[in-house]
């Protein structure tokens, strides 16, 4: 059964993502990764529903949502968009497969760095981040979402591909160009060991290269966690 929560406040993060944080409904319970169905509480809006993964962590108080925004489609995120302090959201319960399984490399294509938030924020509070690498894939550095905190946290293990828009010259070896996408001969040059686990989100496009890239390089499809 959805809850009603109360927006508590809302931050802009880049150019097109905002982050809200809201009310916790009491016994409201998630892990770090997992997603939950949210509408806005309105008329005309309540069932229209989309899945948003958690950026907050199970222990704080306030629930939060780091969401990007797509003015051009005329949807539920524009509405967000237009949303104040005060406002309600609608959430169901929490679900998802991504969850946190051990070291390994995370692959991240624009918003769906969202479910990597909360566990890159976990592990670092817990002092679990031994050997966790995060390539973040982005059309240019102005979508790099929490490029700032995810820097503090992973330090040489952040690494940003900018597919489109080529950085000025920065000097910088973990920032990276490339014309398209992630592409295989790209991972085999950034990942020395593919007997680790691999967490993959992102679009469906994206998703579905990553996965068939790290099979054809030797990872265990046991070893790949992605939502299905």
């Amino acid at each position: 059964m959805a809850e009603s929560i109360t927006i508590v406040d809302i931050q802009q993060i880049t150019h097109d993502v905002k982050r809200f944080t809201l009310d916790r409904p009491n016994g409201y319970t998630f892990t770090p990764g997992q997603a939950t169905e949210v509408s806005i509480d309105k008329k005309g809006w309540r069932e229209e529903k989309r899945p948003f993964t958690f950026t907050s962590l199970p222990e704080d108080e306030n629930l939060e949502f780091t969401i990007k925004i797509y003015q051009d489609h005329g949807g539920v995120t524009n509405e967000l968009d237009k949303l104040k302090k005060g406002d309600r959201l609608l959430i169901g319960d929490s679900w998802g497969t991504i969850q946190y399984d051990g070291p390994g490399v995370f692959l991240a294509g624009g918003a769906g760095v969202t479910p990597f938030i909360a566990i890159f924020r976990h592990l670092h509070k817990t002092d679990n981040l031994s050997t966790n690498k995060l390539i973040f894939a982005n059309k240019s550095e102005q979508d790099i979402i929490l490029r700032e905190e995810l820097n503090n946290i992973l330090g040489d293990d952040f690494i940003n591909v900018i597919t489109q828009t080529k950085p000025e010259a920065h000097g910088n070896p973990r920032l990276t160009y490339l014309s398209g996408f992630i592409d295989k001969e790209y991972l085999e040059g950034a990942i020395d060991d593919f007997d680790q686990n691999f967490y993959v989100c992102g679009p469906p496009p994206f998703n579905n290269s990553m996965i068939q890239h790290l099979k054809e390089l030797g990872a265990e499809p046991s070893a790949l966690v992605f939502e299905q």
